[in-house]
């Protein structure tokens, strides 16, 4: 099966397309033939071991010291079932899913676990746009949900809120009941407001000290602004929540825990489970959640794709089409 590859850290062209065996799957697994897939931030970090704030020496020990150890990169999919395992009871061979498979997303099949982030594709969703959901907006929710616990009535700043997974906090936020107030570049400020924003800050033209310092939560989705600015933006209550951070905001987050301040900076990582994948399936069927797509390229071309992800100025998402949406996977 064909697969984009790559044996060393690097540019773009790093990302070269191979022939590589096809996943052999356990009795509890999936074999999934992959339609659409997207290119995310944290594949470009992987790909070129570009790890954010001093992470450098730790993401190199996860992912491989000298060299990758994983080859095929992409978290996002969406692709229908070619074959189950024998144990599998949840699906079937035919069924339309999309999910986070963690990695080897990048390929035209991939395999992954009957309980794993995965769930039904929306009917209503074509792949392509399934595939640009899981990463993006399963991050936005939990962040919300579980690690802000984002509640009714309350302000919050997304900073980034044009971003991969900024589209998706700004419309998870509204549906939630807050006050949105989204901060952009001026060509994404009508993008913004159409998602949902009560307010959009562009920041090319306001001063983001200027813009009143009553926020419950500020949600930093693009690693921007560093906690001594962000509690200028909160109330004396107020969180910040970084989704990118390195050795400083740990030991800022600690210095807050010790002198328990009021203002406080959480620092998390964003699990995959299958509970919120399926949420995330029911938002897009109801229409609470719409999603965002920057660009498309075909598999051939992933490392246009990269380079795209790269100039960090995408607006949602950027899809890989493995296989057109009317093409049907060739027999496994």
């Amino acid at each position: 099966m064909r697969a984009a590859t790559h044996d060393r850290y690097g540019g773009s062209d790093v990302v070269t397309i191979a022939e590589i065996d096809e996943p052999v799957i356990a009795d509890n697994q999936l074999l999934v033939a992959v339609h659409a897939s997207s290119v995310t931030t944290a594949d470009w970090r992987l790909r070129a071991s570009a790890f954010p704030g001093g992470m450098w020496l730790a993401g190199r020990l996860m992912t491989g010291l000298f060299r990758p150890r994983n080859r095929v990169l992409g978290m996002e999919f969406s692709g229908v079932v070619a074959r189950t395992g024998s144990k599998v009871t949840r699906f079937a061979t035919g069924d339309a899913v999309f999910g986070n498979a963690g990695s080897g997303a990048h390929a035209d099949y991939l395999a992954i676990d009957e309980d794993g982030a995965l769930a039904a594709k929306p009917p209503a969703l074509s792949h392509a746009e399934a595939a640009s959901l899981p990463f993006g907006a399963v991050t936005a929710l939990v962040f919300l949900r579980d690690f802000a616990r984002l509640k009714s009535g309350q302000r919050i700043l997304i900073i980034g809120a044009s971003g991969g997974v900024g589209v998706h906090a700004v419309q998870i936020a509204r549906h939630m009941g807050a006050h949105v107030t989204g901060v952009t570049s001026t060509d994404n400020v009508k993008l913004v407001a159409d998602l949902g924003a009560d307010r959009v800050v562009d920041y090319r033209k306001e001063d983001l000290n200027e813009i009143g310092g009553n926020f419950d939560l500020v949600f930093d989705t693009a690693g921007i602004v560093r906690f001594a600015r962000a509690r200028r933006l909160l109330n004396a209550d107020g969180l910040f929540l970084p989704l990118e951070f390195g050795i400083g905001d740990a030991l800022t987050a600690l210095r807050c825990a010790i002198t328990r301040s009021r203002q406080r900076i959480g620092l998390h990582v964003s699990g995959d489970a299958q509970a919120d994948v399926e949420a995330i399936a029911d938002m897009a069927a109801t229409g609470a959640l719409n999603p965002v797509i920057d660009s498309r390229y075909p598999l051939s071309e992933i490392g246009r794709a990269h380079e795209r992800v790269e100039t960090r100025h995408k607006r949602g998402s950027v899809i890989i089409d493995v296989r057109p949406d009317d093409e049907a996977p060739a027999a496994a």
